[in-house]
């Protein structure tokens, strides 16, 4: 059986994170993104102690999408180097499993609003 995976990733504004979001839903890339704003950052980057307010998106995805995932948000990212990571995951509710599975097919259609 095909396995969800997440995959995590920051964006440095609300606006950047939902465009990125809606292209991955559209494009079938993800059956779902979550976009939690306010975030607060710190890390050491380029030698210096760097705090920034950031996006987290988590996309739910399957495993055998994780790396288009992880292309597309490279794609269209302000950042050089942006935070990704693949999260798998252990159990869940079928019902959802079988969702994030099926709607991560990558035939997305393009939807106008």
């Amino acid at each position: 059986m095909e396995r969800p995976v997440l995959v995590y990733t920051t964006y440095p504004s609300l606006v950047e994170a939902e465009q990125a979001g809606r292209l991955l839903v559209e494009k079938g890339l993800a059956a779902c993104v979550n976009i939690l704003p306010g975030m607060r950052s710190m890390c050491r980057w380029q030698g210096k102690i760097e705090n920034a307010d950031e996006v987290v998106m988590i996309v739910k995805t399957k495993d055998a999408q994780k790396d288009a995932v992880a292309s597309e948000v490279k794609r269209g990212h302000s950042y050089d180097t942006p935070a990704i990571l693949f999260l798998p995951t252990e159990g869940g509710e079928k019902n959802y499993i079988d969702w994030i599975v099926s709607e991560s097919n990558g035939q997305g259609i393009s939807i106008k609003v």
